[in-house]
Formats: C-alpha cells, structure tokens, sequence
C-alpha cells in the first residue's frame, strides 16, 4: 500500500546525515528518540531577538538583503502531498518556521534564527530544512498558510560574546550578525526527497549511522544481563 508520509523540515538537517536508522523509526514507526535537556536560556536570548525583528525593515539587521518587513514567531506550515518522480508513496511537508520575510518588490524570504555561529561549511546542514518550508509555503495543504514566490533562503547567525554591565546594573549580551544565503536548489531537494522515500519504503530500517549514540546505547542495553 502506498504510504503518505509526514516529514518534519527539522529532520532533514541532522538526524538524516546523522543516523538514518532513527530517522526511519521516527518517520516510518512513530518511535522518536528522547528528548534531550535544552538550557532554558537559549530560548530566553531566541525569544528577545525575535522581538527585536518583529515589524522591522529586514535590510537594517541585514545589509545585503532588500528591504522587506519581517514576520517572526513560530509559523505552521503543512505542504499539499508530493509526488516524487520514481516513487509509488508520497510525502508532505509539515513543520514550524522561525522568520520569514516579505520583500517590498515582490516575493518572500525564509530565515532560520541561530543563537550561534555557524561555519560556511555548515550551512549545508540547513538548506534540505529551508527548502522544505519554501516548498510547503508555496504548495500549501488546502487551508495552510501559503505564500509565493519564495525567492531568498539563508541562515541568520547571532552569538553572544560580550556582557555588558549598565551603570542601573542591567547586563547585556552583545554579539555580531552574520548572514548566510542559502542557494536555491529545488532538484537537489526533490532528489533528496527520492532518498528519503527510498529508505521509508523498505520493510525494515536501515543499519544505524556510524556516530548516532543512540542506537550504540540501545545496541549496548540490549547486550547488558542484570
């Protein structure tokens, strides 16, 4: 039986490069891995931020974008199904985005917010996770939030490295900005979609990634007599 499947854009990123066992599991089985500790103030430092950005121009925190206003706050998207030449299931797209943008001429910017640096090298790790909102965004599920043309995707980088003491004794954190533009590749994505589909129509998962701890502590847990 043919199989519709339910992607989130977060998963393209890490959890597919890194283990594509887990991945399977969570999209073919309903079986996610637990969810770690995340430190309370990053969500503070995102939040603040996207205070910040709400309502502005985006080329005054930005200067190599045209001037747009932006929109921020967690923003549910769910993609119409997608057919994938070569493939007898389907999937479809459904997830949160951070910011997007609407540019005075014309069309739309998908941002995603990080409170740290990332490497040039990196970036790559995002754009399967870019895409996929571009791609829900502009072929909505009826009734989803839809816009079009998605012409811009980039990663927008802030990390703290300076606190500041105020003489009322309000501290700061103060950091630098960078931009990373993402290029558009809707082949490369629908390719990767093909990949995705390959793996979550086999019967059984796939071996575990050579670095996923998860799986080696299953595979360690199961091995323990107590």
């Amino acid at each position: 039986m043919a199989q519709n499947w339910r992607l989130s854009p977060s998963d393209f990123g890490f959890l597919w490069n890194e283990c594509k066992r887990c991945f399977y599991l969570k999209a073919a089985r309903g079986f996610y891995r637990p969810f770690g500790a995340f430190p309370k103030i990053f969500t503070v430092i995102d939040r603040a931020m996207k205070e910040q950005f709400e309502g502005r121009d985006v080329s005054e925190l930005v200067p190599e974008l045209p001037r747009g206003k932006v929109m921020t706050g967690k923003k549910q998207v769910e993609s119409a199904p997608i057919e994938v030449p070569g493939h007898q299931g389907k999937c479809y797209i459904y997830g949160n985005f951070d910011i997007v943008v609407g540019f005075e001429a014309g069309g739309y910017g998908v941002i995603d917010f990080k409170t740290t640096e990332i490497r040039d090298e990196k970036a790559a790790l995002y754009s399967a996770q870019l895409h996929a909102y571009a791609h829900a965004l502009e072929n909505p599920a009826p009734g989803a939030m839809g816009l079009k043309p998605v012409t811009m995707l980039g990663l927008l980088c802030v990390e703290p490295s300076v606190a500041e003491r105020a003489p009322d004794g309000v501290y700061s954190l103060k950091g630098r900005s960078k931009w990373i533009p993402v290029p558009r590749d809707d082949a490369g994505f629908m390719g990767l979609l093909g990949e995705v589909l390959d793996v979550l129509g086999k019967p059984e998962p796939p071996p575990p990634g050579d670095k996923c701890d998860w799986c080696a502590y299953r595979e360690k847990a199961r091995a323990v007599k107590f």
